[in-house]
């Protein structure tokens, strides 16, 4: 009784083990940017891991052949970006749009800051914050306005500004360099 019960148990372990026919690649790539302002320097650390699972699947699946090719299947890819902050709390972005953008002629510059992004302009000045609302959308703030930003289907930023004097709202869509 006590042999079969080991045999048993030998056997579920080794099945399990033997079942799990994927090919898995993990890759972490870390970028630490260090800012300096008039409050001294802030450094951010930001982990990009993308995971790959790949299913193994065989083409024809004859008993009486040895090797035996692989089918193409699928490949999964998950990717999770982690920032860290100065003061040490870390947050998860579901998706980067870190990049730059153009409008008017004029390069701008969107990175990750700890409450969402930062855009600053090619000569390295703070232009403006967005901050991530629950509706999908951003807020934007600078010395001069207030807008609502959400990014579009390509990629661009687009900003809707309310004027209350015409009543009216007007669109700015910074694009995205690729």
């Amino acid at each position: 009784m006590k042999s079969a019960i080991i045999g048993l148990l030998f056997l579920f372990s080794t099945n399990v083990m033997l079942s799990q026919n994927t090919n898995v690649k993990d890759e972490t790539k870390t970028t630490t940017t260090t800012v300096k302002d008039s409050e001294g320097e802030k450094t951010y650390i930001k982990k990009e891991n993308t995971r790959e699972v790949q299913n193994i699947e065989l083409q024809n699946q004859e008993p009486k052949n040895i090797n035996m090719d692989l089918k193409d299947s699928p490949v999964m890819v998950k990717t999770t970006t982690t920032i860290t902050n100065p003061d040490g709390s870390t947050r998860t972005v579901d998706v980067d749009r870190s990049s730059y953008y153009t409008y008017k002629g004029k390069k701008y510059n969107v990175a990750l800051d700890s409450k969402g992004y930062r855009m600053l302009s090619e000569d390295k000045k703070e232009e403006a914050f967005l901050r991530k609302t629950t509706t999908n959308s951003f807020i934007y703030q600078n010395k001069k306005k207030t807008a609502i930003g959400y990014f579009d289907v390509d990629g661009n930023l687009i900003l809707e500004t309310y004027n209350p004097k015409t009543d009216t709202i007007s669109f700015q869509k910074y694009i995205v360099t690729k």
